[in-house]
């Protein structure tokens, strides 16, 4: 079958590219279903993050991979003995990677989508789920003042659900491009440039009550910190090897610094139906939609210049 495959280039460096010639994977047995991709969509922060052998990344010593990414579209074409709630023709959203085909449980990380729903978009439910778990281990209350650093499609997401939570959302970035998205989409009270020298004039000290950590950037954690208000939350969620920051800073606000890892089925079924209800916006969000077949000129893109690509949905 056709699928993605991580390699590594004599250089060092790394490319993905599409190969004719991958294993289809076993099944379905039991309570599977397999379904043919249909869509797929890029995960921006952690397929970068393999592509240059960050924390998320497989060693050069394991290269090449297959599939990686999780967010999979496709159409149901064959269904296990004992996968009763699925039917061959069903389309399902399924934590599953760039190939031509996958296999997963019927009760595994996937949702059935409605009719009514863009494919294009169901193809970004994965990483808007990883929003809506942040937002909700964030533990936020209607009034709250949370600042969302990082205005790709996690931020722009979670500044949405932070919003129908009660929360009052401050988004900030230093792309312009990306800051004319959130306004266009609305769900944040603050949009700010923080390029340059700007940070500290907009941003201020001890002015949330959460701060989510979406950009990732080394040597900021402080200055994130110096942005709570005593006995704040700090959400650190891009990938990165180590958090560092001055214990005292910390210990005098009383922070509490917090974690998530992806999202659960919960999480999927439930951005999913606000998604279909019209109450989270995707479609602002994607830039381009592309076939299979160009996705060496858009991981060549997200390793060398990042900042060019948001959302971005490969049709199989």
């Amino acid at each position: 079958m056709r699928s993605l495959s991580l390699q590594g280039l004599p250089d060092r460096r790394r490319q993905k590219v599409l190969v004719p010639d991958w294993p289809d994977p076993e099944g379905p047995a039991g309570n599977e279903v397999k379904t043919r991709t249909i869509y797929t969509g890029v995960t921006n922060g952690t397929e970068r993050n393999q592509l240059i052998g960050g924390n998320y990344a497989p060693a050069d010593s394991e290269l090449p991979t297959g599939g990686n990414g999780y967010q999979n579209v496709g159409e149901v074409i064959e269904v296990g003995p004992d996968a009763c709630e699925l039917k061959i023709g069903d389309v399902l959203y399924m934590s599953a990677v760039h190939a031509e085909y996958a296999v997963m449980p019927y009760d595994g990380l996937l949702v059935k989508l409605p009719d009514s729903m863009d494919l294009t978009e169901a193809a970004l439910l994965g990483i808007s789920s990883v929003a809506m778990r942040t937002c909700c281990n964030a533990e936020l209350s209607v009034g709250e003042r949370v600042l969302i650093v990082g205005a790709g499609i996690l931020g722009q997401v979670a500044a949405q659900v932070a919003s129908g939570m009660g929360a009052r959302a401050t988004i900030c970035d230093i792309d312009e491009g990306r800051l004319a998205i959130a306004r266009e989409i609305g769900a944040a009270e603050a949009v700010l440039d923080v390029s340059g020298e700007q940070w500290n004039q907009k941003v201020g000290e001890a002015a949330f009550d959460v701060v989510i950590d979406f950009a990732g950037v080394p040597g900021m954690e402080d200055q994130l910190i110096s942005a709570l208000r005593p006995q704040g939350r700090m959400l650190f969620i891009a990938g990165r090897d180590k958090v560092t920051y001055t214990f005292n800073l910390g210990q005098g606000r009383e922070v509490r610094i917090k974690q998530n890892s992806h999202f659960d089925r919960e999480d999927l079924h439930n951005t999913c139906r606000l998604v279909a209800r019209g109450h989270l916006k995707i479609g602002p969000l994607i830039r381009d939609v592309v076939p299979i077949s160009e996705a060496k000129r858009i991981y060549d893109t997200l390793r060398d210049a990042p900042d060019r690509l948001m959302g971005t949905v490969f049709a199989w």
